[in-house]
């Protein structure tokens, strides 16, 4: 294995120096550079694993660098440690904010210097088999837009750790797919990755799907025991039976549990990463929050596709080559037409309902290109009722339906807001009350428990 390279940045011939000689005898390929032009030129010839740079230069400073730099492609990008003197700390804490690994205080310390710097090589190394994996695991974040990448930063992050970890997200948002790629992309990607869906447990028999249990000097390993040092994933967390909440809230607090039937401890070393559908916060009635504290040191959010419709195109490409490639379906691409109606779909089902939708398209087959009239067929026949308006597919619906159908969803909500009150709400929605009448009469909007009273 070759060794890490470092470029070192600092206007101080001294310290370049004393940085190349500590660095090179540590075993790491070392350059150097004595301000902003030698350092670009550098990482143009060769991408560093890592650079150490300097704040304050002469002609461009480390901050300004950095930034330059944090904007760069994944492929582009390295760890970037900050090196200050006394009086920039809280610059260099600032440079931590804007994207650097850490930083290093003046006059150097060697033994904080080398850890720093492993650290760093490591973090890098761990980013690097992220990126990889994205690109090759079909169940990782697809898409361009700023809400992908960004998930893909965070998903990225938050496998470094063993932190327990909640993804919250509307079903069918692909939650059992990321926390894959959060386990791959992790120090344990070696090790088991269990699914536990918690439908599927009864409470009479939840001690025993958790822990295993023993009988006869027979040992049947339960989930936690399978995952290992690997990763369990409790999908559906809401769904949990009581019983095995507290079941589940014992091991977690000892950090053990035996087996149904045994008597000795057995270690609990599994990661746990868990989905639940938003709003599980506020389940005091049903969901022990003592569990849910457990739970959710890490908190990730699960976008619904409609908040990243602009992945439209890109999705549909990916799961027409993941069907063609894994299930021998024949080949068929869609019109930019189609792709542009699907664009504006609410997808109220987010990207499984899509994923299904190119499914059936290819399994019907037809003509290799995929046309607007055939899209608007399949969307008609598969129309959810009682959607939510964010959910409703209104360009399905003439302009007079479409537009009652806004004016319903949009007042009802309104109307929630001011506390069920038509003098606020004519307020707030700029309508003459009397007017407002007529418009909610007119729509269906039950009213008659509203009240008339000025704020």
């Amino acid at each position: 294995m070759s060794a890490a390279h470092i470029l070192v940045v600092d206007d101080e011939a001294d310290i370049r120096g004393l940085l190349k000689e500590i660095l090179s005898e540590e075993g790491y390929d070392v350059d150097v550079a004595g301000d902003a032009g030698q350092a670009r030129a550098s990482r143009a010839r060769q991408l560093p694993d890592l650079v150490l740079l300097d704040i304050w230069m002469p002609d461009t400073d480390g901050i300004t660098l950095l930034r330059e730099w944090q904007g760069a492609t994944a492929e582009a990008s390295c760890p970037v440690v900050m090196m200050s003197g006394h009086g920039t700390v809280e610059t260099a804490v600032e440079a931590t904010r804007l994207g650097a690994f850490d930083f290093v205080e003046k006059p150097l310390s060697l033994q904080k210097l080398l850890r720093t710097v492993e650290r760093a090589l490591e973090a890098g190394k761990r980013k690097r088999h992220a990126g990889k994996l994205l690109a090759a695991s079909p169940g990782g974040p697809v898409g361009r837009s700023r809400v992908m990448q960004q998930l893909r930063a965070d998903l990225a992050q938050i496998a470094t750790n063993d932190s327990p970890v909640l993804l919250v997200g509307e079903t069918g948002t692909g939650r059992e797919a990321f926390a894959r790629f959060i386990h791959e992309a992790s120090p344990r990607a070696q090790r088991p990755f269990v699914t536990l869906i918690s439908s599927t447990l009864r409470s009479d028999g939840a001690e025993q799907v958790l822990f295993g249990s023993e009988s006869n000097g027979q040992t049947a390993p339960g989930v936690l025991e399978k995952a290992g040092a690997g990763t369990l994933f409790i999908n559906e967390l809401e769904d949990l039976p009581a019983q095995a909440q507290r079941t589940l809230l014992g091991a977690l607090e000892s950090g053990q549990f035996v087996r149904v039937g045994g008597s000795t401890p057995v270690t609990l070393k599994a990661r746990l990463i868990s989905s639940a559908r938003p709003g599980i916060e506020g389940r005091a009635d049903d969901f022990r929050r003592d569990l849910l504290a457990h739970l959710n040191t890490l908190i990730v959010r699960v976008p619904p596709l409609r908040e990243y419709t602009e992945d439209v195109p890109d999705l549909l490409r990916h799961y027409v080559d993941r069907l063609v490639d894994g299930e021998g379906l024949t080949f068929r691409k869609f019109s930019v037409a189609a792709q542009n109606r699907l664009r504006n779909y609410p997808w109220p089902d987010n990207v499984r309902e899509l994923k299904n939708l190119v499914q059936r398209l290819l399994l019907q087959g037809g003509g290799e290109e995929i046309r607007l009239e055939e899209i608007e067929r399949e969307l008609a026949a598969q129309a959810p009722t009682a959607e939510p308006l964010v959910k409703q597919d209104l360009l399905a619906l003439p302009l007079r339906e479409a537009r009652e159908q806004f004016e319903r969803a949009y007042l009802q909500q309104q109307l929630l807001l001011c506390n069920g009150k038509v003098g606020q709400l004519a307020k707030r929605v700029g309508m003459e009350r009397t007017h407002l009448y007529r418009k909610l009469r007119s729509l269906g909007v039950d009213f008659r428990n509203i009240t008339d009273e000025p704020e």
